[in-house]
């Protein structure tokens, strides 16, 4: 994948997921209490751009794994 795709696509599917994850990890460590939103806030933009560039990164390796995996799955190996 080009690398401008492949950063549109690392930033959007991390964003959505991190959103997510850190808002229940949030909830289930500390409840719903006064500060909550805020703290929420910072540990999604604290994970986000650690998740983006993981995402970006592996990306390229996860595509190959995938591809060999399905390889196997149809009886192409």
């Amino acid at each position: 994948m080009p690398p401008k795709p492949r950063l549109i696509l690392a930033i959007t599917m991390t964003s959505m997921m991190v959103f997510m994850v850190t808002l229940v990890a949030t909830y289930m460590n500390i409840g719903l209490r006064p500060d909550f939103l805020m703290l929420w806030v910072k540990a999604y933009f604290v994970a986000w751009p650690i998740a983006a560039g993981t995402a970006y990164l592996v990306m390229p390796m996860s595509q190959r794994f995938t591809a060999r995996m399905m390889s196997r799955i149809e009886g192409h190996a």
